[in-house]
């Protein structure tokens, strides 16, 4: 299974049209390969180096989404209308939907995380990170990361 985005390569920067000093976007993603049963996907997107990366105390997180049909091969840029079925939890700032880059200092890595599962999950109500990996737990037959940097002023 793989994600990647049009936006950025694997370990790249992350445009700024996609941070908190530009329009505050989620970046275009496709995945491809899933495996065999799969019934629902999940996204997670989180920064682990917060609020410093020489000194991270908290892992930040930017969006929660579940509940992803399978015939679903990606997200546009800017999604605000998610696919019928597919259900949001809530971030760090505490709301559902993306939340772009906006490190205080230094530049953070941000991991899209997309989990292949065997179940499509009840209504968990917005949960957070840790609800939805609970949730999970057990029903996961794959994982794929894309990984993308980002710094205030990169462009």
């Amino acid at each position: 299974m793989q994600i990647h985005s049009s936006a950025f390569a694997s370990n790249g920067i992350i445009p700024r049209q996609y941070t908190c000093e530009g329009t505050d976007l989620s970046p275009p993603l496709r995945w491809q390969d899933l495996p065999a049963g799969t019934q629902s996907l999940a996204l997670i997107v989180e920064d682990p180096d917060a609020p410093d990366p020489a000194a991270p105390q908290r892992i930040w997180v930017h969006w929660v989404v579940y509940d992803i049909p399978p015939s679903i091969q990606g997200f546009p840029a800017g999604v605000r209308k998610l696919p019928p079925g597919t259900r949001e939890g809530i971030n760090d700032w505490q709301r559902t939907g993306y939340g772009g880059p906006c490190p205080p200092i230094g530049r953070h890595r941000y991991f899209f995380r997309l989990y292949a599962l065997d179940t499509v999950l009840p209504d968990l109500q917005h949960p957070d990170k840790d609800r939805l990996q609970a949730a999970m737990r057990g029903h996961v037959l794959a994982e794929a990361t894309l990984l993308g940097r980002y710094a205030k002023g990169d462009r």
